[in-house]
């Protein structure tokens, strides 16, 4: 405990999707309508919307009346429909087949010089 704060009760967004998301939150996974990755770590995005998921549910959790009402609505949902999305970032990706790199990064071009600072 720090300062009054609880420790979390899954210490890391591993542990938290291995031992809670992943029993808790079942899904019929086709990959026409909804996806998964099983090397969900090899995803940028997966990571932070999991570890996003992760710290949410920690403080959330924390408020017995409608806490867990609030994660589910707020966090939970939203960003599990657009994990498992089939054109989201584990586009490709089968939870039979595994990982497939499929995806590229945005294409990027440098600002004018000065623009931002």
């Amino acid at each position: 405990m720090t300062a009054g704060i609880p420790d979390p009760v899954h210490p890391s967004v591993d542990v938290f999707v291995r031992d809670h998301l992943a029993v808790l939150y079942r899904r019929h996974l086709d990959g026409r309508n909804r996806t998964w990755c099983p090397q969900w770590w090899r995803h940028g995005e997966a990571v932070l919307r999991l570890d996003a998921l992760w710290r949410s549910w920690e403080f959330l959790r924390l408020d017995p009346d409608t806490g867990m009402s609030l994660w589910m609505r707020d966090h939970l949902d939203p960003h599990m429909a657009v994990l498992l999305d089939p054109e989201g970032p584990f586009r490709g990706c089968s939870p039979d087949k595994g990982h497939a790199e499929r995806l590229v990064e945005l294409p990027v071009e440098d600002p004018p010089p000065g623009m931002f600072g």
